[in-house]
């Protein structure tokens, strides 16, 4: 089978390049060129406001240079009779695409979050090489919106800021009429070898070990679909929603008085969630980490992110406080023993039996990460802020290789705002809404009342 249509001969070494493990993992969500983890859907776009003059000419320059810099962009992914392997390309021009946003009568932060969501909506076939495009929407001469797509076979989250931190480096110094200069990038075909050869080692045995145990007669809490799975292409929307500015606070106070992550109370909040809709005490969701637990990658870019499955055991949990506890534990437990996923789903195989029943879907649970601040750009040049308050939901949008997807983040003033993707097909656009309402009553009990009986909730 090949994945994608790129012709292994055109690359620029003859080697094979093993998968890295989430490469591998992704393959067992392949459905075909319009579906699933190859699926023209399954892509990043991310969008920032730029204030300031902006040189599309030097903004297309610093693209290519960021295509030349990150080898990923480039690679495609093939499978034979040998096996699976990842052959890289040599560097070919990113599409940048320039329009003009009209006027229509609405806040001009209300017409760049439609601008993003309208190419969010927009399908990236995995076989167009490079997997980086953009798209920049001019309000006037000094205010637009840059949007950056990529393939998330190639990319994920961190990644993008990644990307976006090069390309205004680039950027700076094409316009100031010179070629960037920078120090050379870990390359993820580098991680894929270095994964491959260090899984047997004593650290990774350990790890496994831990897993084992830990996930002992465990599968994964799959949430009952308003409609069951039928053998038609996913169709997914997103419902996003911003807590108001007491909420949020009152969480952020909470988790720093618990000496917990903001992260570790809205997984405490979910796995309730999980616990009132299955009717189970003990809850598994899956998170997804930035992946880097090998330091000299945490500024590369390609598909790091790594599947993270929490356990969280409500059993003895008589309050909304003591769930707390079990969150905390487990969320230090998976940070502190994180492997790739693919170890953890090979011992225990039972862990992902709601993916195959149809009646059932798996909603993973992530606090977005990013590893910069909300604006760059330097001296007198555009300043970028990426675009991370959105309150548009729409009923197209990107898609997520298989169940939904909760994403929730914290704004830089604090604000708490999250999304939840979902296929249309499997569930109405109303019970999306209701499970945010439902999520944020159980977050105010837990922040506001910890000593709450579960029950009561």
């Amino acid at each position: 089978m090949t994945i994608t249509q790129a012709s292994p001969e055109t690359a620029e070494s003859g080697r094979r390049i093993p998968l890295s493990f989430n490469q591998e993992f992704l393959r067992g969500f392949d459905k075909g060129e319009t579906d699933g983890a190859f699926g023209h859907r399954h892509t990043l776009v991310c969008g920032w406001r730029v204030t300031g003059a902006l040189d599309t000419d030097a903004l297309a320059q610093a693209l290519n240079d960021v295509v030349e810099r990150h080898e990923v962009l480039r690679t495609s992914i093939h499978g034979d009779e040998s096996g699976s392997h990842q052959t890289v390309h040599p560097a070919t021009p990113a599409e940048l695409r320039v329009v003009d946003l009209a006027d229509d009568g609405r806040p001009r932060d209300e017409r760049a979050e439609a601008f993003l969501n309208e190419l969010d909506a927009t399908p990236f076939s995995v076989a167009v090489l490079p997997h980086l495009r953009a798209e920049f929407g001019r309000f006037d001469a000094t205010d637009g919106v840059l949007v950056l797509v990529t393939h998330h076979t190639a990319t994920d989250a961190w990644s993008v800021q990644l990307l976006m931190r090069d390309l205004a480096a680039a950027y700076t110094d094409r316009a100031a009429g010179r070629a960037p200069a920078s120090e050379p990038a870990h390359q993820y075909q580098e991680f894929a070898r270095w994964q491959q050869e260090s899984a047997g080692s004593p650290r990774t045995e350990r790890e496994r070990a831990y897993w084992s145990e830990r996930l002992a007669g465990a599968e994964i809490t799959g949430i009952t679909t308003d409609r069951p799975r039928e053998d038609v292409p996913a169709a997914y929307g997103v419902h996003r929603f911003v807590f108001d500015a007491e909420l949020s606070t009152s969480v952020t106070q909470y988790a720093k008085a618990t000496r917990s992550t903001p992260f570790m109370v809205l997984a405490a909040a979910y796995s309730l969630l999980l616990r009132g809709l299955t009717g189970t005490t003990d809850v598994v969701f899956p998170t997804f980490s930035s992946g880097r637990y090998e330091e000299r990658f945490a500024e590369s870019v390609g598909p790091f992110f790594n599947f993270v499955p929490i356990r969280i055991d409500t059993t003895g949990s008589a309050t909304y406080g003591a769930v707390l506890e079990q969150a905390r534990a487990a969320c230090l437990g998976a940070y502190q023993h994180e492997i790739p996923f693919a170890h953890v789903a090979q011992d225990s195989p039972g862990l992902l039996a709601p993916f195959a029943d149809g009646f059932l879907a798996v909603v993973a649970f992530e606090v977005l990460q990013s590893p910069f601040a909300a604006e760059d750009g330097a001296g007198d040049g555009p300043r970028f802020a990426e675009i991370r308050r959105r309150v548009l939901s729409q009923s197209v949008s990107s898609a997520i290789p298989d169940g939904g997807l909760w994403a929730m983040d914290v704004l830089p003033d604090g604000t708490l705002a999250g999304s939840l993707k979902f296929d249309n097909n499997r569930f109405d656009e109303a019970t999306a809404v209701a499970l945010v309402e439902r999520f944020r009553a159980l977050l105010h009990t837990l922040a506001t009342a910890p000593d709450t009986a579960v029950d009561a909730g």
